[in-house]
């Protein structure tokens, strides 16, 4: 296969422990599935869900038929053990020293009386 025809990614997932990154090389026509069966045999006994993670190129989210460029990060996301949003809100509301409940009651605007 020619070299002009041919193009370089990386497929990456992380785990908490352990982060890992493998570099792929790919027909030129190859979508992000082809680089995930790549990477796939290149790591056969690595703990990555290869079939069932969401993909993605930079932190955008993609389809696996979509084609990646020349030097695209293929990234296979992690679901979230919690909300980004709550745990930033529940770390304020332990530094101002009050429950999260009763500091969400406060940021309520006060609403006028009826007349």
């Amino acid at each position: 296969m020619s070299r002009a025809l041919l193009k370089h990614c990386w497929v990456a997932y992380a785990t908490p422990e352990r982060q890992y990154v493998l570099a792929v090389e790919l027909p030129g026509g190859a979508c992000i599935g082809d680089a995930l069966a790549a990477a796939r045999r290149a790591a056969p006994t690595a703990p990555i869900p290869w079939e069932d993670a969401p993909v993605g190129i930079f932190g955008e989210l993609r389809n696996r038929a979509d084609l990646p460029e020349d030097g695209d990060r293929i990234e296979l996301y992690r679901p979230l053990s919690q909300d980004p949003r709550e745990r930033r809100r529940g770390h304020a509301a332990k530094a101002l020293g009050r429950p999260r409940d009763e500091r969400a009651a406060a940021a309520q605007p006060a609403r006028a009386a009826p007349d």
